[in-house]
């Protein structure tokens, strides 16, 4: 019997390719890998670096061979822009959960938050939050948290390259910030708002860059069809 030519396409994605995915608002990471899968028919797909739910941006996958490459390109540094609400503290830190105390901003000034700014640049120790990925005992943190049981995780050193904030129109604060692997960028908010003395929420989040990889040169999956793979 004769084999079944592998259609050229098929081939190329089997052999391995580095797709830049714009992930949409409400997608998870995988989601984006399932919609890859089932237009190539390739199963060896991978993301480098999960991005929330709540967060939108670029979302790297790998498909075939080039899927050696994901370790190589989650340790990249990362850029983002997102907007952190003053005044609130919520359990997750973002909006995946309701505020659990509002607090006074009033007093706050541009200037305060300007000088903030230092004090989150450089190297630091940040603690994931409960709502994270990260795993306490085999377990995922996240799993513990919705469940109501109590969550502590441990602090760890990441490095803040750069954080500018870009627009003050309070209680919102707008942000870019390039920082390494492994940042919480919710955590990064919630401490910063800590640190105002006000408590702060993230309310927006979009990755922009992962080493030389740029969000403008990615593609929206939800018009990524068959089309694009023959």
């Amino acid at each position: 019997m004769k084999q079944r030519p592998v259609h050229s396409a098929l081939q190329f994605f089997l052999e391995g390719k580095v797709l830049l995915i714009d992930k949409p608002l409400g997608w998870t990471s995988f989601d984006a890998v399932k919609k890859v899968r089932t237009l190539t028919g390739v199963a060896k797909v991978g993301h480098a670096g999960t991005l929330d739910p709540l967060a939108s941006g670029l979302l790297i996958l790998c498909t075939g061979k080039l899927t050696k490459k994901i370790p190589e390109i989650q340790d990249a540094e990362k850029e983002y822009t997102g907007t952190m609400v003053l005044g609130a503290i919520t359990a997750s830190y973002d909006l995946e959960t309701e505020v659990v105390e509002h607090k006074d901003f009033s007093s706050i000034t541009e200037d305060q938050v300007m000088q903030t700014v230092q004090k989150f640049t450089g190297e630091l120790l940040q603690s994931p939050p409960s709502h994270s990925a990260v795993k306490i005992g085999g377990r995922r943190a996240y799993d513990l948290a919705r469940k109501g049981e109590e969550v502590q995780t441990k602090p760890k050193p990441v490095l803040i390259k750069e954080f500018e904030i870009t627009r003050i129109a309070f209680p919102e604060v707008d942000f870019r910030v390039i920082c390494s692997k492994g940042t919480y960028i919710r955590s990064l908010a919630h401490d910063f708002g800590k640190e105002l003395g006000c408590g702060a929420y993230l309310k927006g989040l979009c990755r922009t860059r992962i080493g030389e990889y740029e969000l403008i040169n990615a593609i929206d999956p939800q018009q990524f069809s068959r089309v694009d793979v023959k």
